[in-house]
Parts: structure tokens; C-alpha cells; sequence
């Protein structure tokens, strides 16, 4: 009777992790769309790096979704390789802001300050809803959490971006936030590797002390 209440206990957090995923997951991919369409619009670096980080945080959630019932070990080899995908953005915005440089036109300061504010809402909700499970859900649950936490402060800095880009009307507040994008990107991707490095190895210890005992 007594391990009946920590199976229950485990399914009851199984299924909220699922359901605040997967919430996290349609709100991402949807605010893709509109961010995206936004950021070509106005022919923006910071509005499309960070559309790109909403397509990835979908993948990253769905992915989630599939593995949550999976093992340790199965489950730092998916986060290995989430720690690859937290890069892709980043080379996206590297590519993009290139081409900024070679047509230097600054976007237009009001769409972007509002995608901003629309994106900063939805990234804050995710945050909100991931935090609880980010120390108890391996590195999946990490790699979803500091997602949705860069893409937040990202969002404080496309607001700025565009506020500066009104003032001095010119491109280098747009291309300065695509650039911190990619960094804070980079250094997620190296924070989810480490983690889910130790929940292999954690993993692969285990069955010598059970043996042990």
C-alpha cells in the first residue's frame, strides 16, 4: 500500500508535464507563424531569429512529448541532440543578419516593438509553466525551460531594439539583438549538453550499485 501513493504520485506529474508541453508546444508554433510573417515584412534580423526560436521550441516540446515515458539513457541521447538543435537559430540569425549588412534598412520600429510584446506574452506563459518541472524533468525539461526563459529576455530586447530603432532610425539595434540571440542560443546549447552528459552517466551508474547492493 505504501508505493501506491508514489506511482500515483509520478503519473499525476507525468501528465501535468504533458499537459504544460503541450500547451507550450501549440502556443510556439502558432506565434511562429505570426512572427515570421512579421519579420519578413519588415525585413527584420532580431523578429526572424527569434520566429526561428519559436519553431524550435515547438520541435523541442514535441519531441518531449514523445520521450517522457522513455529512460534515463533514452532520454539524455534525445537531449543530446536538442543541445545541436538550441544552435540551429543561431546560424539562421548569423546568415540573416549578413545580408542586413549588405542592405542596411532599418525595419519598421513599431511592427517590431509589438511582435516584441506579443512574443514576450507567450514566452512568459511558457516560462511560467515549465519552471516547476525543470529540476525534476532531466535535461528534455531543461532544454524546454531555458528555451522559453531566452526567448523571454530575447523579447525584452526586440522591444528596446525597436524603441532605439525609432530614435536613431538606424539598423544596429535590430542586428545587436539577432547577434545576443545567437549567444544566449550557444549558451544554452552547451547548458543542455551538460546536463544531459551527467543524466547518461547518472544513468549508467545506476545498475552497478544496484548490483553492488
Amino acid at each position: 500500500m505504501t508505493s501506491a501513493a508514489p506511482e500515483a504520485s509520478e503519473t499525476t506529474d507525468l501528465d501535468a508535464i504533458r499537459r504544460a508541453v503541450g500547451w507550450v508546444a501549440v502556443l510556439n508554433l502558432g506565434y511562429f507563424f505570426v512572427e515570421i510573417t512579421v519579420a519578413k515584412g519588415i525585413d527584420s534580423v532580431s523578429l526572424f531569429a527569434d520566429s526561428i526560436d519559436f519553431l524550435e521550441d515547438a520541435t523541442i516540446n514535441g519531441l518531449i512529448l514523445v520521450a517522457l515515458g522513455w529512460t534515463a539513457a533514452r532520454r539524455s541521447l534525445v537531449g543530446m541532440v536538442l543541445s545541436g538543435v538550441l544552435l540551429a537559430p543561431g546560424v539562421a540569425t548569423l546568415w540573416t543578419a549578413w545580408g542586413k549588412l549588405a542592405e542596411p534598412v532599418a525595419p519598421h520600429p513599431v511592427a517590431l516593438g509589438i511582435a516584441g510584446v506579443g512574443a514576450l506574452a507567450v514566452n512568459l506563459f511558457c516560462a511560467l509553466h515549465l519552471a516547476r518541472f525543470r529540476a525534476g524533468g532531466g535535461s528534455l525539461m531543461r532544454a524546454a525551460f531555458l528555451s522559453a526563459r531566452n526567448d523571454a529576455l530575447a523579447n525584452v530586447g526586440i522591444i528596446a531594439a525597436g524603441f532605439l530603432t525609432a530614435v536613431t532610425g538606424s539598423i544596429w539595434p535590430d542586428l545587436a539583438v539577432g547577434l545576443a540571440i545567437f549567444t544566449m542560443n550557444l549558451d544554452a546549447a552547451f547548458e543542455v549538453h551538460r546536463a544531459a552528459r551527467s543524466e547518461r552517466d547518472l544513468a549508467g551508474s545506476r545498475p552497478e550499485r544496484q548490483h553492488r547492493a
